[in-house]
């Protein structure tokens, strides 16, 4: 399996050359002379022109990367191996949890490559089996994929949003259940919203006014829309109930409870914190309440039951707290505590008459069942350590479906009787993958500042821990965002091959609750990378791994932690592997939704200070001339949330500065966006070629699968 470093033949033209002429042989890249002046600092941005992604220009230039990135990867002898052993190990048939709307109960099957999971239907446990939307159909190359889904609670009608190439802007089609008929033209450009009906009468969602100037793709979105819409009417005729310039807010969300007697509004101008609004449904006359309004908490409506609210919120509470409040005067000093804050973060959901409390304990679930008063009746027993999830149902319902998976036990799904608390399995993975020949262990390190971090990691047993390993260390580390064990086909030919897959709960994400998150975030960023570093070196100090071994992945956000490290650090690891990652910390919060992910970066016009914190770390403005890591940057050229030019700016600097033979490629999927939706025949190669990058660069010159 293991050999000496060797490049492939057709390769040689990329990466075998003097330092001379080694840049030259990437494609050449124009530089401008732009510059910006930042509280009296210029800094130069001579890839700005990358910026305009819908340029013949920059379609050229990505054309000619990705010539040069596939040329490589070809030239991988076991490049095709792989991705036959992803296909082989994909190609079983795989179900989600079934859920029951009006007479009819609903599940998603994927014969097994199929790009998109077909929604099945039959009424009853008895009926015939049919397909009720399939979203194979909606494009030949499979680019355009079901993007969410909500039936009305009789379960009569049902409006789905659809995705084109990745894209975040959305389409609406509404159907009658009963026959599949469409009812009325599709509503367009809808965008990060649900879809929540009020009765039969129509639903609310929310979008933005499509950008006028320059790129669809990077144009700002600044102000978020709440709208009905109103069943038989065109869309130019839609209510705003709430939003616009005028309320200021990036993100509105609107939720009716299952009574159908609350609309929640949600309505933040971050990706944290928000402000809680409520209408009364039931009197046409009422107008919509401000339940809160300093933006420095998160409260979300839970359940309304006989005119009491149920909300979950991190007020006064890091770790969240589930409190209860009359509809006739909702504001915060009225709440009461139903389930107190706990030292385990939590989130709530509700069904069958009871609360469930899923709660994080080290990053592994832990989930018990409460009566309305908050008493505990009982501690669910999940079958080991892992991720629990889907413990809601409707209020009359008597059992529930949930889901348990770990990184070495495929997602199975469980039947729970509500009122016994009694499990069943109901259906478990068919992947070829037997979890008894490997170990997952989870660790604890100290960061930098001596911080306590877990780390879980997971390799086939027998193993030697000489450091010789092939070692993927992957981390995200923000918005909140906890990374709980999860299962991965595409995994199993790293771990057959002696690959140990490690995953850090860094800070910045929500493991430990909001305190651990803000250690994350703005001034306190570094936190996160020297919390990865941290990881890495405990890795190889505990004889995992080497340097020569190591690997280091992420994306969107953990794309960032993969720029940030390898600069600051590229003598950690052998390969970095940055996925659609946020690259110019200066100009992020100009393109799209970006300016909305400022409570966790702070932004280049805060203050002189920011500016410069931000400028200390921000990947693309860090690489100077040094020997980086073989280097594979990744995304799609339709992402509309972390934009390409991240991306695109960043490894055309890298290639002009890298100082020795590692190569430093781009990989850019063409009709692919932030990386939902997916087809399946692109995420197996795309899975497949970064393994082979991995593994080749390590100097893996042959696999043992």
């Amino acid at each position: 399996m293991k050999g000496k470093f060797l490049i492939p033949i057709s390769a040689l033209a990329v990466v075998a050359c003097t330092q001379n002429e080694k840049n030259s042989m990437y494609p050449d890249t124009r530089k401008g002379d732009v510059v910006d002046e930042y509280f009296g600092t210029q800094v130069e941005d001579p890839y700005r022109w990358l910026e305009d992604d819908m340029s013949e220009e920059t379609a050229d230039w990505v054309a000619r990367q990705n010539e040069v990135s596939f040329a490589f990867l070809d030239s991988i002898p076991y490049r095709q191996a792989l991705v036959d052993r992803i296909t082989e190990l994909w190609n079983y048939e795989k179900f989600s949890a079934p859920f029951e709307r009006g007479e009819y109960i609903y599940w998603y099957k994927n014969d097994g490559l199929q790009n998109h999971s077909v929604l099945y239907r039959k009424k009853g446990e008895d009926g015939p089996t049919e397909v009720f939307l399939d979203p194979n159909s909606f494009s030949e190359d499979g680019t355009t994929s079901l993007a969410g889904m909500s039936f009305t609670k009789d379960g009569s009608l049902v409006a789905y949003q659809i995705s084109e190439a990745g894209s975040d802007w959305r389409k609406v089609i509404i159907l009658e259940a009963e026959t599949g008929r469409q009812l009325e033209d599709t509503l367009m450009d809808v965008k990060f919203s649900g879809l929540s009906w009020r009765g039969t009468e129509g639903f609310y969602y929310s979008s933005y006014d499509k950008p006028e100037e320059g790129s669809a793709l990077s144009g700002m979105t600044q102000y978020h829309k709440l709208f009905f819409h109103k069943l038989g009417t065109p869309q130019e005729e839609d209510e705003l109930i709430f939003g616009g310039e005028e309320a200021g807010y990036r993100y509105i969300g609107g939720g009716v409870s299952e009574d159908q007697t609350v609309l929640a509004i949600s309505a933040a101008k971050s990706t944290s914190g928000n402000n809680l609004f409520l209408l009364d449904l039931t009197n046409p006359e009422a107008d919509i309440v401000q339940v809160t309004d300093d933006l420095k908490f998160e409260q979300d409506l839970v359940h309304v039951h006989n005119g009491t609210l149920y909300i979950s919120t991190n007020r006064d509470a890091p770790n969240r707290r589930l409190v209860s409040v009359s509809m006739d005067d909702p504001s915060p000093e009225n709440w009461v505590d139903v389930i107190p804050e706990r030292e385990e973060v939590g989130s709530y959901s509700t069904g069958g008459g009871y609360i469930f409390g899923n709660y994080l304990k080290d990053a592994l679930s832990h989930v018990e069942q409460f009566t309305l008063n908050g008493e505990s009746i009982r501690t669910i027993e999940l079958p080991g350590p892992g991720d629990a999830g889907g413990f809601g149902a409707k209020w009359d319902a008597d059992h529930l479906y949930y889901s348990f998976s770990n990184y070495i036990n495929p997602s199975t799904t469980f039947k729970y009787d509500i009122e016994t608390g009694e499990s069943e399995l109901y259906k478990r993975s068919a992947v070829a993958f037997n979890p008894d020949e490997y170990t997952s262990e989870q660790v604890f390190y100290q960061s930098k500042d001596g911080t306590r971090v877990p780390m879980i990691i997971t390799y086939k047993k027998g193993l030697k821990m000489d450091g010789s390993n092939p070692t993927m260390l992957y981390g995200y580390g923000g918005f909140n965002i906890s990374l709980t064990p999860s299962f991965s086909t595409a995994r199993i030919p790293w771990l057959e091959n002696g690959g140990i897959w490690a995953v850090a709960n860094l800070r910045g994400g929500g493991e430990y609750g909001e305190e651990w998150h803000t250690a994350g975030t703005q001034m306190q960023k570094q936190n996160v990378f020297d919390d990865f570093i941290a990881a890495a070196e405990f890795l190889m100090a505990e004889g995992y791994t080497s340097k020569e071994k190591l690997a280091i992945r992420g994306g969107s956000n953990g794309g960032l932690l993969v720029g940030a490290v390898m600069t600051q650090r590229p003598d950690l690891c052998q390969v970095a592997l940055p996925a659609v990652g946020v690259l110019d910390m200066l100009r992020y919060h100009t393109f799209t939704a970006g300016a909305g992910w400022a409570y966790d970066y702070g932004t280049s016009e805060d203050s002189e200070e920011m500016f410069k914190y931000l400028l200390g770390y921000s990947p693309y403005h860090n690489i100077d001339k040094a020997c980086y890591p073989a280097t594979m940057v990744t995304t799609g050229d339709h992402d509309d949330r972390v934009v390409p030019a991240h991306s695109f700016k960043f490894a055309a600097r890298l290639q002009e500065m890298q100082q020795c033979e590692n190569p430093t490629l781009i990989r850019i999927s063409v009709n692919a966006g932030h990386g939902a939706g997916k087809p399946t025949s692109m995420i197996i190669q795309e899975q497949a070629d970064v393994w082979a990058f991995a593994f080749w660069n390590m100097g893996i010159t042959s696999l043992d699968q």
